[in-house]
């Protein structure tokens, strides 16, 4: 099988049978096109070595200088690959002979503070009409940790009557629940589905864009980093942050990380455990009341 056919069958199996995300399908057509320019044409998967892939390292580390994360997110897409090529008794791959280690950057989340939460929710600005449904989906997203791409799936379905609970369509095709807690919430998303139901916008959807079609996560992302910066917010805010933002809380409250686990739909508590050592709120208030010079002090 030519390396070609076999990268459109896996992005096949990957949107079919697997349910990847698109942003997820982009990503390995965008990696996989990346490793197929650096070998010959017409090659067969039979036919990738090891030293081949060896050669692909060395000329992202030493040539193009990508950075680890990048390096790294393509030998994960390549492997993912020659697994489902070995499955399909086409070929052990070279990764059957080889496993690079490659260097892992643990990058601390970046999470927002409550002043700036606040001040992103309740500036003295005020919410237009046309703007509600951002500051709903950002009390969602802070509330409830979903991320942009589950938000903007959400259907009327999906809200329980009374607004406290959201089906949510997680990545590999894991569904989760989220509860809101928040009375206003609850009653300003009851208010949004009662909207829906009435108005002849994108059949069943929670979120619309004021054209009445589904709201798409590019246009959460702009309108977030417009209003952002119309507060006087510094930093670049992105609706993961507010993922972000929903997990370090939780923690920061001493909410078990298993249930944290469990609201943001990690597979693995491996990656909840990140928002343990993120806290830096947490951890200057707990100095501040532990007063060890204080305490030294003579009365």
């Amino acid at each position: 099988m030519q390396f070609g056919v076999a990268v459109d069958d896996f992005l096949r199996f990957c949107t079919v049978e697997k349910r990847h995300s698109p942003h997820t399908l982009l990503a390995y057509a965008s990696d996989l096109a990346d490793f197929r320019k650096s070998l010959p044409r017409a090659v067969a998967v039979s036919e990738i070595s090891a030293e081949m892939m060896k050669r692909y390292l060395e000329q992202m580390v030493g040539e193009r200088k990508l950075a680890p994360a990048t390096v790294r997110r393509r030998f994960a897409c390549l492997r993912a690959l020659f697994r489902w090529l070995g499955g399909l008794g086409q070929t052990g791959g070279p990764f059957a002979t080889w496993r690079p280690a490659l260097p892992r950057r643990k990058r601390l989340p970046r999470s927002l503070s409550r002043s700036e939460i606040s001040c992103l929710l309740s500036s003295p600005l005020g919410w237009n009409a046309a703007d509600a449904v951002l500051r709903t989906a950002v009390r969602v997203m802070v509330s409830t940790g979903v991320r942009v791409g589950e938000l903007c799936s959400l259907r009327l379905e999906d809200l329980s009557p009374d607004g406290s609970i959201l089906r949510v369509r997680g990545k590999g095709s894991r569904d989760r629940v989220a509860y809101v807690t928040d009375t206003g919430l609850r009653q300003d998303l009851r208010q949004l589905a009662e909207e829906r139901q009435r108005a002849d916008v994108a059949p069943g959807m929670l979120f619309v864009n004021r054209l009445g079609l589904n709201l798409r996560p590019q246009s959460i992302r702009s309108k977030l980093r417009r209003r952002a910066t119309e507060v006087g917010l510094v930093r670049r805010v992105t609706p993961h942050m507010l993922r972000h933002t929903a997990a370090t809380l939780l923690i920061e409250t001493g909410v078990d990380i298993r249930f944290v686990q469990r609201l943001l739909g990690h597979s693995s508590i491996a990656t909840t455990e990140i928002y343990t050592h993120v806290s830096d709120e947490a951890l200057r208030t707990t100095l501040e009341r532990a007063d060890v010079l204080g305490a030294l002090a003579p009365h």
